[in-house]
């Protein structure tokens, strides 16, 4: 990320206005692979695997109450397009924060899809986690409340959804936390974020010198499909440049005996620029048994 002052800049142009200090970062993140697919063949394809860019900051208000921040939009890197147009919206909100804790409004991911943490090590490529997983939620109408960092090493954070019509059940999603230096647990949980739909995810993370290891769980039921899911990974990290990768995954939540398997390699360049490649399968019993082979590059600011 990159800390950008514009102060004096914005100051000549516009003087009646006064700025802070903001944050500008995002990332792009480009892989070439080919793939083999059941339903679509082989061919080779350049992906933008959610490349965003974002603004986020925050702004004094006294010594107990902060005004924060942020806008995120995602941009396809490989053709510059995309459903919604050249932009899409990510993690939008504004609030404030204080003592008391964070109070924001907007459209964000839910604590459910948060608590994955870092869990998930192809997340944004192909070998995600909701190729056989629901609950990744970013929601719309979203007002949530963050418990205060004095709470150490624990975390919680509740989430009221309203689906904005009359007689509609208004959704819910909670998290609690805990983090230290080498462990990671948390639990969540989803009601009616999607009208008539209750998910539960428990999520682990263990580090032992170079190795990471982590778990996920979780529950679905929208009323027709009630089916579980599990994610394991794990990260050996060779040296300060290289660190290779494994993930398998498998649920019936989205399709009947869906299954995916990941081995990558990672190859640090830079504090912010990462050369990758991967392996991925993904498979159920009706439509898929497909495989993907693909190199790309991470690129932070």
């Amino acid at each position: 990320m990159k800390k950008v002052t514009l102060t004096l800049a914005l100051a000549a142009m516009f003087p009646s206005l006064s700025y802070a200090d903001f944050t500008l970062y995002g990332k792009g993140n480009v892989s070439l692979h080919h793939a083999d697919e059941q339903l679509n063949g082989d061919k080779v394809e350049l992906v933008s695997n959610s490349s965003r860019i974002g603004v986020k900051g925050s702004e004094v208000i006294n010594e107990g109450l902060t005004a924060v921040y942020q806008f995120e939009y995602q941009t396809e890197v490989d053709d510059g397009s995309n459903a919604s147009g050249t932009f899409s919206q990510r993690n939008i909100f504004i609030g404030l924060e204080g003592q008391f804790g964070r109070v924001i409004g907007g459209l964000f991911d839910t604590p459910l899809k948060v608590v994955q943490e870092k869990v998930d090590l192809f997340n944004d490529l192909v070998g995600d986690i909701t190729q056989v997983l629901n609950g990744d939620i970013r929601a719309k109408n979203i007002v949530q409340y963050s418990a205060p960092k004095s709470l150490g090493n624990f975390g919680a954070s509740v989430a009221y959804v309203t689906q904005e019509a009359d007689g509609a059940d208004d959704g819910v999603s909670a998290s609690v936390t805990y983090t230290n230096d080498s462990f990671y647990a948390g639990v969540a949980l989803d009601q009616d974020v999607i009208p008539g739909v209750d998910s539960q995810r428990l999520a682990a993370r263990y580090t032992l010198a170079s190795v990471q290891l982590g778990a996920l769980y979780e529950r679905y039921d929208n009323g027709t499909i009630d089916e579980d899911g599990v994610i394991v990974s794990a990260l050996w990290s060779l040296n300060k440049s290289w660190g290779l990768k494994a993930q398998y995954g498998e649920s019936d939540i989205k399709a009947p005996g869906s299954s995916t398997a990941s081995l990558g390699a990672d190859y640090k360049l830079s504090k912010n620029v990462t050369l990758f490649s991967y392996f991925t399968q993904v498979e159920n019993d009706t439509t898929r048994d497909d495989q993907y082979l693909g190199v790309g590059l991470d690129v932070k600011f």
